[in-house]
């Protein structure tokens, strides 16, 4: 049946017979849907009061780029970084590690357009590797693999830039020549050109890309000079020191140790197996991402865990839906749609996964949990890097039932996830394809 007259006039009729609706119309026209809809009640349910909570350092920004993957990981890494310098703050240079992601993610792209130089322009797969090849949004593993070949520095001996802290030109040059170098690839396998050909190519290609970094981001430093003052005040300097041994020194990190859970509730993924998605990587020959898929509960129970330790938790979720930015609020009822428009979005988590309606957007740090008398959590204190503007000076609380259902990803230590998980990683991992929802990347702004 097509839309007609007869059916417009009964839902005009059906409309207006409900007196709410006009109040609900004039509210959502002045003030939009979310604020017409908001609970007030939600303030109650969050004092940003925590039981339990790790050290953390001043509040972070990311500005106008996608890097909340990296600053998540380099906030988490600062802790202890903090305390083997005994430090009150520190912060890492996220430009050091864009450099290095930007200049790795186009040698992976270009990799991957040679490995598949037999697959027809329109293939599902080509399209998908030149769609967004160089976004700034990231996993856990592929931060892991750029900490490991290049270290990390503090923000003195890289600080921002303009193009840093907005990375949209930038990226939009990148993608521009990284599809032009892709064309070049291509034609020229067509045109005859042998393997060691391409790569040559790809080569000469990277040139561009490293000029274009180094124009935008600065120059990286091979060594640094390092001074601060502790907690007491005494000076200290690091002189020449090199980023790989920096983190080593003063992070000290096993990074094999670090094991990432997700929770995808979803039919085509059984739970206690480890998966990896197809072509998604930063550093080509770095660890694959690997995923170990568990019910909700054991995310909580190891993020409690390295909690109650002292360690904050790296963690990845859909941070857009049911949250109020303002007030740094994740609730999953924060907004009473039922109440405006007469129905709330009914998916479960498994089927918005499924249908596109949900996915893994932005990365962020636990570094706190509020339990009750039976150990079970409440709420959970979270630091964002949107700045100190929104929520409590940039410290969210996200509700238990919250994490349920838009948390999708924890990174932790072995030592807070049961055996029963970890023997997925003894098992070969399951390829995802490269479309999956578990292959998208954190990079909310």
């Amino acid at each position: 049946m097509t839309i007609n007259q007869s059916l417009l006039t009964s839902f005009k009729e059906t409309f207006n017979a409900e007196p709410a609706n006009h109040a609900v119309k004039q509210a959502i026209a002045k003030v939009g849907i979310a604020d017409a809809s908001i609970d007030n009640n939600r303030l109650r349910r969050h004092s940003f009061v925590f039981s339990e909570e790790t050290s953390r350092g001043e509040i972070t920004n990311q500005k106008a780029s996608g890097r909340c993957w990296m600053f998540a990981a380099l906030n988490t890494a600062r802790v202890d970084t903090m305390k083997k310098l005994d430090a009150k703050t520190f912060e890492f240079s996220q430009n050091y590690t864009l450099f290095w992601d930007k200049l790795e993610k186009s040698n992976y792209l270009l990799e991957n357009i040679i490995d598949t130089v037999e697959e027809p322009l329109n293939s599902r797969l080509v399209q998908h590797l030149l769609f967004d090849p160089i976004q700034d949004g990231g996993q856990w593993d592929m931060f892991s693999g750029l900490l490991e070949k290049y270290g990390a520095v503090p923000k003195a001996a890289m600080p921002e830039t303009y193009h840093s802290s907005n990375t949209r030109e930038l990226n939009t040059m990148l993608t521009a020549k990284l599809r032009e170098f892709s064309a070049t690839i291509r034609q020229a396998h067509q045109n005859g050109a042998t393997k060691e050909a391409l790569m040559k190519i790809k080569d000469e290609s990277l040139y561009f890309v490293y000029n274009l970094l180094v124009k935008s981001l600065g120059e990286i430093p091979e060594t640094f000079t390092y001074e601060y003052r502790d907690n007491q005040k005494n000076f200290h300097r690091i002189k020449d020191i090199t980023p790989q041994d920096f983190f080593k020194e003063y992070v000290a990190w096993d990074l094999e140790d670090r094991v990432s859970l997700i929770n995808a509730p979803t039919d085509d993924k059984p739970f206690g197996k480890a998966y990896t998605v197809k072509y998604l990587g930063t550093v080509k020959e770095g660890k694959p991402v690997t995923y170990i898929n568990v019910p909700i509960d054991v995310l909580k129970k190891a993020a409690v865990a390295a909690i109650k330790d002292g360690e904050p938790v790296w963690f990845g979720c859909d941070v857009g839906k049911m949250l109020d930015r303002k007030a740094g609020i994740m609730d999953h009822h924060t907004y009473d749609y039922d109440a405006t428009l007469g129905a709330s979005v009914g998916l479960t988590k498994a089927q918005r996964l499924d249908y596109g309606e949900s996915l893994l957007t932005h990365a962020m740090v636990f570094v706190g949990v509020d339990l009750d008398e039976d150990g079970q959590p409440i709420t959970w204190k979270v630091e964002n890097s949107w700045g100190d503007t929104s929520g409590d000076k940039g410290i969210y609380s996200m509700s238990d039932q919250w994490f349920d259902e838009y948390n999708y990803q924890i990174t932790v230590s072995r030592k807070y996830v049961e055996e029963q998980w970890l023997k997925a990683l003894k098992e070969p991992l399951t390829e995802l394809e490269p479309w999956d929802p578990m292959g998208a990347l954190a990079m909310m702004q």
